[in-house]
Parts: C-alpha cells; structure tokens; sequence
C-alpha cells in the first residue's frame, strides 16, 4: 500500500472519530476510505467497525457528565443492545460475501439519507426535551420513570441489530429511535446513543476480531486516526459550516455506494 493509501485511510479515521462524536455516521466515510484503497466490502466493513472504535470510547469521556446520570436508563437499554448487537454480528459472520456485496450499496444510500434527514430528528428531540426552567431541566435529572418500555427495547434491540451488522448511520438511527420515543433534552440523548453505539461496536469489534477477515493493518491505522478525531476532530468539525460538512458525508457515501454497484 502507498504511503498516499495509509495517509488517505488515517484521515478517514481521523474525520470518522470526529464526526461520530458530533452527529454519528462517521462509518460513511471510513467505510469507503477502504474500498477505495482495494479492500472487498466484507473485509471493509469489519475492519471499519473495529478501526473507528477508539472514537465511540472518546465520544463516550467527552459525553460523561450528561451519561453520570443516566445510568438506570443506561443499565435497562443494555441488554436489548447487547443480544442486538450479538445476533447483528452473527448474521454478517455467517452471510455469504457476495449477498453482503450486493446489500451494501443499499445500506449506504439508506444510511445516507438517515444521515441527510438528522437535523429534522434532532430539531424534533430538541423540542421534545425538558421545559427550560423545570427542576428536570436544571439539574439533569432522569424522569421518575426511567424504566424504558417494550416499544424503546425492542427499537433498540432492531437498531444494535442493524449497527453491528453494517454499522454506518448507527448513531442517526438511534436519533430518531429516542427523538420519537424518549422525551429528553438533545445533550442527554445524544449522550445515551454515544454509549449505546459504543456497546454495540464493542462487542461487534470482539466477535470480528475473532471470526472476521479484519485487515489489521488498516484497522490500525484507522483506529490512530479515529482516537485523534474522537478528542480533536469535534472541534475541527465545528469550524465548518454544518451543511457543508453533512454535504461532504453523504457525497463520500454515495461515491462509494456508486462504485460498489459498479464493479
């Protein structure tokens, strides 16, 4: 590989980590970063799961105030984001490549337009969150209720599905999963889906670390890229008009989506 190839894949990682820490959909980059660079859309997809991770586990120590509090909610939604998460993995290890070749460039244009529509979720969340002014409000407090329902469990059990099967988008989907079925400010939500991404590809990361056909080399240099991202890249990516930036992702998507269909 070219020195042009690994400084392209470690600034994928790079802008990866960054952007999961803002919005999610960091996978839309990294993702394609690597079938640029030869490597089969299988192999890309495990080696983009566990390369991006460090950026969950930055997003997660930048979110720790707002996550603090919420851990009974944190506590309840685990287990329907680990046995998701589980069969997810499951389903990628045991499906024939060339069935994954043909559904990836589908679930890049869907995670695309996840990642154009996330404003909308969250301007919906936001109006959604606790009155300015209310004791919720100020401290940061859980509702009385936290316990999530039947409803919340089994979207989230679907969305850990969907994460460590493909994985691009993750962070979007869980948006719209609490931004329609939990009530909380934006900060506090983001938070909880920041922590649930990183369960999910955590334990996806551990089953392709063993089972998968991880390209070290490149999950390396992507991992060194994204853990930079996850502290730094936040701050880079805000200086760039939000619109021109979420334009850039979906562009690299779509791309990517393109040459798959192609070859």
């Amino acid at each position: 590989m070219s020195p042009g190839q690994q400084a392209l894949v470690v600034a994928a990682g790079f802008v990866a980590g960054g952007i999961n820490g803002i919005a999610g959909g960091g996978s839309l980059v990294s993702f394609p970063a690597l079938l640029a660079v030869g490597q089969p859309a299988l192999a890309a997809n495990v080696t983009s799961t566990l390369g991006i991770w460090p950026g969950y586990l930055g997003g997660v120590v930048g979110f720790r105030a707002e996550v603090s509090d919420q851990g009974r909610r944190i506590r309840s939604l685990l287990p329907s984001t680990v046995a998701g998460a589980t069969l997810g993995a499951a389903l990628l290890l045991t499906t024939p490549s060339e069935a994954f070749e043909a559904l990836a460039p589908f679930l890049i244009l869907g995670a695309c337009a996840l990642f154009a529509v996330q404003p909308l979720l969250a301007g919906r969340l936001d109006d959604r969150r606790a009155p300015e002014g209310s004791a919720d409000a100020e401290a940061g407090n859980e509702p009385d209720d936290p316990r999530p329902g039947v409803v919340l469990q089994g979207a989230t059990l679907l969305s850990a599905v969907y994460g460590a099967y493909f994985g691009a988008g993750l962070g979007v989907v869980l948006l719209a999963v609490f931004g329609t079925l939990v009530p909380d400010r934006l900060v506090r939500t983001t938070s909880l889906r920041t922590v649930l991404s990183l369960a999910t590809n955590s334990l996806a990361a551990v089953l392709f670390a063993v089972a998968a056909p991880v390209s070290w080399g490149l999950a390396g240099l992507l991992a060194g890229g994204a853990l930079l991202g996850g502290f730094v890249g936040a701050r880079v990516a805000r200086r760039i008009p939000t619109a021109l930036l979420r334009a850039v992702v979906i562009t690299i998507g779509v791309v990517g989506a393109i040459r798959l269909l192609l070859t």
